[in-house]
């Protein structure tokens, strides 16, 4: 005899189609609902998850708190997840995803005495690898998921046990079928569904029913229809219960499940590259973050006592706009500004305690009769590579004759490079600096000064940008190591938001960029810049191509001022050898993929292994979707499409009055490592010091007086 669990459910998404203010009403509706459901019906369990939705009523309703309380402590209500929201599992980086457990760990504690041990994530879009040793770590042995779906991803069982990697952490994984909530009636198919794909020797199973996505929970008509239907499957039972339930009956059977490895995908690839201000946004805010965390851990005890509320609140508000509709691009236009605007605010709070941390430590420094720039490396890694600037020199232009000069005196190389104003008076400079974790760095600005100059050692940065007619083209050093040059393509994309289902974007080529021919803007000893500019389709491009004295990557810095619809821009890499395959970043390492054509998300940078045993990468962190086949590998950069499109829904023939995702104004940094030795440690380091750059304050205490504009005797 088998085991149905029926799970009752009511899946909530907080921001959908419908703003963040909606989703706490129908938190409140939903929990309101549901207590008074199992008032009436003493032998049925509800089943809720995400901390969030708990703390709005909490703070909302706190009599309908103690009633929930009540029912859980009565064992009718059965609390799941643990985390603190759904988020989507791919794009977060790992300190997000371990937040996104702790912040929900800390509040379930706090305010229910328990932490439930089974992740719960039935609606996000697929689940990284990393995912197993997190929940592990924080002594959930349990997983919950549907996307993606058999019709998605064959696996081998419907329960099995998951790791993300050989020899690392395993999970007892469930897979839902047909789906997590019943906007129809319930029927003996949507249950016969649970019944499939069972191990042998495996006797229970879950089913989920309960109307949602924008909650509501079991009706009176779905649980008589239980009740009706307990003994109509042959050979099966079913019975109200809570995936707790669940797991705890299939221990005995555990020894049956398959073993799976690796990621599961994938399900709705567009989600990795549509809105993407939002992925910005939440990249960005995990990296202030992480460099405020690394600041205060050397501050005051007052100081990080102060500074505590404010980045748990950060922090908060981080996971709850890393959840799978709004960072996946697939809620409403004005839900998607809302969320931008929350991210501003983390980004704000946590940019605001970085600077007062770093600039109480900075303005304490001895006084000095020369003006400085003070840099701190807050991250985990030694900072070696370079810096660049623009001090506030009173409207005085840099004079040949200037200099920087570190704290033994020494001559700092630098150069100066196009400011970001086009003040007459303004002025950028670049220089090399090595800082290692936790420690400033000062150079002073002097003139004519005597000492010993850094050696300008590596290679220098010269190189020739070629182009041809179509877009092609490669970069040349003067020694004549060339790196072929990758080309923009225009393609054809008419799917929906999500992109459903399709595991590849596999349009037409529509055009590719026409670039101006190649200018040398910067020329110097550190660095040398190209810029080409054009367009594509619609759309404005923008290429500076740099490289740098001592390095063997070329860094692109690519602008586009985007106006397509249904159209995706594709950046496309031929190495100069076969790949055999990918180790692509994702939250907290990388992991091994077969370069064949499908769409997969992307943290930070990939990996290329060559045919000829040689490697080649690319470090993206603005980047969040790839493929690649036997020769390219192709980063998405930007895909139009019509905010909250679902197929099947047909669209107008003009949409005029109708937002579209990601027009505007983008910007992208990437760093190319031809082929050669690189590594992945070093691909990771790159992305590292890209994301979080040293922070800077430029320093005038000590300074006899504060010059006149080209004052002869200033600098000292």
């Amino acid at each position: 005899m088998r085991t149905v669990h029926i799970i009752l459910n009511a899946h909530l998404d907080p921001v959908w189609l419908w703003p963040w203010t909606a989703g706490v009403d129908e938190c409140l509706n939903t929990c309101y609902t549901m207590c008074n459901t199992l008032d009436r019906h003493p032998e049925i369990i509800f089943t809720r998850g995400e901390a969030w939705v708990y703390e709005q009523v909490r703070r909302h309703d706190p009599a309908l708190f103690k009633r929930i309380v009540k029912h859980i402590k009565a064992g009718r209500w059965s609390v799941v997840g643990g985390w603190w929201i759904q988020p989507d599992c791919n794009l977060p980086g790992a300190e997000n995803l371990n937040q996104q457990i702790k912040l929900g760990r800390a509040w379930f504690k706090q305010h229910l005495g328990l932490f439930p041990r089974i992740g719960y994530n039935v609606d996000s879009f697929g689940h990284s690898a990393a995912l197993p040793d997190i929940m592990a770590a924080h002594g959930q042995d349990s997983y919950v998921f549907m996307r993606p779906m058999a019709h998605e991803t064959k696996l081998t069982s419907r329960i099995f046990r998951w790791r993300g990697q050989p020899g690392g952490k395993i999970v007892n994984t469930f897979r839902i079928a047909h789906g997590y909530c019943t906007i129809f009636e319930p029927t003996l198919h949507h249950v016969e569904g649970a019944l499939e794909d069972l191990p042998t020797g495996v006797t229970h199973t879950m089913c989920f029913l309960g109307v949602g996505d924008h909650g509501g929970g079991p009706n009176e008509h779905i649980i008589q229809w239980v009740k009706d239907n307990r003994e109509a499957i042959p050979d099966a039972r079913l019975e109200f219960s809570s995936p707790e339930r669940f797991f705890k009956a299939l221990v005995p059977q555990v020894k049956h499940l398959p073993l799976v490895t690796g990621e599961l995908q994938m399900h709705a690839i567009g989600c990795y590259t549509a809105h993407r201000p939002v992925k910005l946004g939440v990249r960005r805010a995990e990296n202030l973050l992480a460099q405020t965390t690394c600041a205060l851990a050397t501050a005051k005890p007052s100081e990080r006592k102060a500074a505590a509320p404010i980045i748990a609140q950060a922090w908060e508000s981080l996971c709850f706009n890393s959840f799978h509709d709004t960072l996946g691009g697939s809620c409403t236009h004005s839900a998607a500004k809302a969320a931008d605007d929350q991210l501003a605010g983390v980004k704000a709070s946590a940019e605001t305690v970085l600077s007062e941390t770093f600039r109480r430590r900075a303005h304490h420094l001895p006084v000095d009769p020369r003006q400085r720039i003070i840099a701190a490396n807050y991250t985990s890694e030694k900072f070696t590579d370079f810096i660049e600037h623009e001090p506030w020199l009173e409207w005085t232009h840099w004079k040949p004759d200037w200099c920087l000069l570190d704290e033994r005196n020494r001559m700092v190389p630098h150069q100066i490079i196009e400011p970001e104003t086009l003040m007459p008076d303004t002025m950028r400079v670049l220089y090399p600096a090595e800082i290692k974790p936790g420690e400033l760095h000062t150079v002073r600005i002097a003139r004519k000064a005597k000492g010993k100059t850094f050696a300008l050692q590596g290679p220098a940065p010269d190189f020739k940008l070629n182009l041809s007619k179509s877009g092609k083209g490669d970069l040349t050093t003067v020694s004549g190591e060339i790196c072929p040059l990758p080309d923009l393509r225009l393609i054809e994309e008419k799917s929906d938001t999500w992109s459903h289902n399709i595991d590849r974007f596999a349009g037409p080529q529509l055009d590719h960029a026409h670039w101006s021919k190649p200018r040398l803007i910067e020329t110097g000893p550190i660095r040398h810049l190209w810029r080409t500019e054009g367009r594509i389709g619609e759309s404005r491009i923008c290429a500076d191509w740099r490289r740098y004295r001592r390095c063997d990557f070329y860094e692109l810095r690519l602008r586009i001022n985007w106006h397509e619809h249904h159209k995706m821009l594709r950046l496309s890499w031929s190495p100069g050898s076969s790949i055999m395959h990918r180790d692509d970043g994702i939250s907290g390492g990388d992991l091994h993929r077969t370069s064949d054509g499908r769409e997969l998300p992307l943290r930070d940078r990939t990996l290329l292994h060559l045919a000829d045993d040689r490697r080649a990468g690319i470090v993206a962190p603005e980047v969040f979707g790839i493929s690649g086949d036997g020769s390219s590998c192709h980063l998405t950069l930007l895909r139009s499409c019509p905010f909250a499109h679902h197929d099947p829904k047909i669209l107008p023939a003009t949409l005029e009055h109708y937002a579209w995702v990601d027009q505007g104004e983008h910007t992208f940094t990437l760093r190319f490592f031809p082929s050669g030795k690189v590594t992945a440690k070093e691909l990771d380091h790159h992305a590292l010091h890209l994301q979080q750059r040293p922070v800077i304050a430029d320093l005038t205490r000590g300074m006899s007086h504060r010059p006149f504009k080209d004052e002869p005797a200033w600098p000292l």
